[in-house]
């Protein structure tokens, strides 16, 4: 199992703390319980867990840039609980759109109380973030979410995080739409997931620069470095999609093969299936659902192809690029140890 970088824990107990602050005590209980049980902080009766949520990479790479670009991290602690908010909005949406009944080793909110409520969640999380990116000015829901940012760097933010969130939500769109043809290219493929996991992974970079530094330019240099490091992650995803371990995912064996996702390592063995191989994979994906034979054959398929190895590579390829955006930068050398620690972890992890 790859090692957890220290930059995923640096800020942990401060973003937690943060993130508590952002959710209303008030208001009706079963709203507020689905947002702290999709967190991770509560069971489906409310009482409270420990170590149940998720890595908070997006907040903490806001965190990291901030320090990075040589502001303290603290001043970007509205803009990570922003991030964190929105980027599980998506979560506690997909898992509805997708049908999925687990998450990190538990029942989706769906699944617990229904798709109505569930979603009602999820736009509740999508508001309280955009509220939680007003701290960047003084407006925060609590004292520990209000920096002083000026105004026109704050509306930047805003305006930041808002072309993110439509990517995102572009991106799903386009998603889903991939479920309903067999003709998706690569390139296709990862146009969509630049949009569906690399906006807010833009974003995040680009909003903890802002908070850090007037540089722009050098909040453009991470911002790129962002969208790639979204592109590798998500590859990664897709690799742990189809041959991840469930006891460490948290997901069926092959779970995108069995909801017939077109995820990269299928759409690429598309591409270059020839014959037999090619007319089986077809016909399969064709099928409103698969057995346990049907989903080994694919596998077999998959597998032939050489998809695993082509995915590694896509995703080694953007770590390259991103850290070539770093090449020369106005970043300290430790932020740098960090970031590098950061990579070899998405490209290893195994949940």
């Amino acid at each position: 199992m790859a090692a957890i970088p220290s930059l995923l824990g640096r800020y942990r107990a401060e973003l937690e703390e943060a993130l508590r602050a952002a959710i209303p005590a008030g208001g009706p209980d079963l709203l507020y319980r689905m947002m702290r049980y999709h967190l991770g902080w509560e069971d489906e009766q409310g009482l409270p867990l420990t170590n149940a949520g998720g890595k908070g990479l997006r907040a903490s790479l806001c965190l990291w840039a901030c320090e990075a670009v040589g502001g303290p991290w603290g001043r970007a602690l509205p803009a990570a609980v922003a991030l964190e908010l929105i980027h599980n909005f998506s979560l506690v949406h997909d898992d509805v759109q997708d049908g999925d009944v687990e998450r990190r080793h538990r029942p989706t909110v769906w699944s617990v109380w229904g798709a109505p409520q569930a979603i009602n969640a999820g736009d509740s999380l999508l508001v309280l973030g955009r509220r939680a990116l007003l701290g960047l000015h003084d407006e925060g829901p609590s004292a520990a979410l209000r920096t002083g940012l000026p105004t026109p760097r704050v509306l930047l933010a805003c305006r930041i995080l808002d072309e993110a969130c439509r990517e995102l939500i572009e991106g799903q769109c386009l998603d889903l739409g991939f479920e309903a043809t067999l003709d998706v290219s690569p390139e296709a493929y990862l146009e969509m997931i630049g949009k569906k996991t690399g906006a807010l992974l833009e974003a995040s970079l680009h909003l903890g620069a802002l908070a850090g530094s007037e540089d722009d330019a050098l909040a453009m240099r991470l911002a790129r470095c962002g969208r790639l490091l979204g592109l590798a992650f998500q590859i990664r995803d897709d690799i742990l999609g189809v041959w991840g371990a469930s006891e460490v995912t948290g997901k069926p064996v092959a779970a995108d093969i069995r909801r017939r996702k077109k995820s990269l390592p299928v759409v690429y063995t598309l591409a270059v299936a020839q014959d037999r191989d090619r007319e089986d994979l077809l016909r399969l994906y064709a099928q409103d659902s698969l057995s346990d034979g049907d989903v080994a054959r694919v596998l077999e398929i998959v597998e032939s192809s050489g998809a695993r190895d082509y995915c590694q590579r896509m995703a080694e390829e953007r770590i390259a690029e991103a850290l070539a955006e770093l090449e020369g930068a106005a970043i300290s050398s430790a932020a740098l140890r960090d970031f590098q620690e950061l990579t070899i972890f998405l490209l290893e992890r195994d949940f």
